[in-house]
């Protein structure tokens, strides 16, 4: 293989899917890139045999090829790179391969691609029709909210319910909840619950371009293209807990204060609280509200007063200061609702105002405060 490319676009298309790559894996051939040359186009793939990413690229190749090349060395090498053009070359039957600028000559030993498993074959069965612009708010609104428990499999994706007239994306670890409904959507052929991995979803946002993509579904895939990237991805085979039970009904403690001003209160007084639990403590009353955190075993403490819009009898309750600012970050509004029941009951938070044809809340778990 030998080929010459900007190290700037090689760069961009290597972070396109680099998140795919496993940090450590039990299959040591799954730490690489695998690049295959053919004519002028570069197809550099990457998976955790349960997503598999590629990405092509037009470069100046002299010589068709395919080698696995470490991943980590070479995003790390061509990172701290400045712009210039790289002449790269690989030998796949001793797997050296060299990378050479105008003022230096890096090498490095890959490994055969003969060991890099094959992308499986994709059958669509189904096509779902969404633009751009409303998988990216689907998945940027509930993402963040999935687990990171592979103890509990079905939490570590986003749950979608596609409707004829709406699609929802649900996404919760435990401690909170996510519920983001689209109803401008419609769908003709196509109604069903599906559960993606968060991971593959995070890559695909990264991914979306302003040109259309293609969604394609079959019994235990989904397969994106967009653009010069394809992602397939398995679908987790999983019950979806039943997240419409934890919804609460009966919160009827209204809270309305500025978004900005609470998150930045927040993330300042959390520097004062326990390492531990990073409880934040909200002291309700009539229009307005302290937020504070202690951590006894250093004797620090920090409080902060806000104005508000609160009626209701005093109350005192507890959050994960990270929990609360993860969710007022992804407000698009000025101003946060708290509807709220008790001390001991989850909250639901809201933007003041919802977008036309969208519908998002939110649930975080309170934290028991040690009054």
């Amino acid at each position: 293989m030998k080929l010459s490319v900007s190290s700037h676009e090689l760069q961009n298309c290597l972070g396109n899917i680099s998140g795919v790559i496993p940090s450590k894996s039990t299959l040591p051939i799954l730490e690489n890139f695998l690049l295959e040359l053919s004519g002028e186009e570069l197809t550099v793939t990457a998976s955790d045999l349960e997503i598999f990413a590629s990405v092509k690229m037009k470069v100046k190749g002299s010589e068709d090829g395919i080698i696995a090349i470490p991943a980590k060395r070479l995003m790390e090498t061509i990172r701290a790179l400045p712009e210039t053009t790289i002449l790269l070359s690989g030998d796949s039957g001793s797997n050296k391969i060299e990378m050479k600028t105008e003022s230096g000559v890096y090498r490095v030993t890959g490994e055969s691609s003969e060991n890099y498993p094959s992308v499986p074959a994709f059958k669509e069965h189904e096509e779902l029709q969404i633009d751009n612009e409303t998988l990216r708010r689907l998945i940027n609104k509930t993402a963040f909210a999935a687990s990171t428990d592979e103890l509990r499999p079905a939490m570590t994706g986003i749950l979608f319910q596609i409707k004829p007239k709406e699609i929802r994306a649900v996404s919760t670890d435990g401690h909170r909840l996510v519920k983001f409904t689209n109803s401008a959507f419609s769908s003709k052929n196509i109604e069903k619950d599906i559960i993606i991995p968060a991971k593959a979803l995070n890559l695909v946002v990264k991914c979306i371009e302003d040109t259309p993509g293609k969604i394609s579904l079959n019994e235990s895939q989904v397969k994106f293209n967009l653009g010069d990237i394809t992602l397939v991805s398995r679908m987790i085979d999983e019950k979806y807990p039943n997240y419409e039970s934890v919804l609460p009904l009966e919160n009827d403690r209204k809270l309305v204060v500025d978004k900005n001003q609470l998150l930045s209160s927040v993330r300042r007084t959390a520097l004062y609280a326990s390492s531990t639990t990073h409880l934040v403590r909200f002291s309700l009353n009539k229009n307005s509200v302290a937020v504070s955190a202690e951590d006894i075993d250093f004797g620090s403490e920090a409080k902060e007063t806000l104005k508000c819009e609160y009626t209701s009898e005093p109350m005192e309750i507890g959050f994960n200061s990270f929990y609360v600012m993860d969710i007022l970050s992804h407000l698009d509004t000025d101003e946060a609702v708290f509807m709220l029941s008790s001390p001991s009951r989850a909250a639901i938070v809201k933007p003041a105002e919802q977008r036309a044809g969208e519908d998002l809340l939110m649930l975080v778990m309170p934290v028991r405060l040690n009054v």
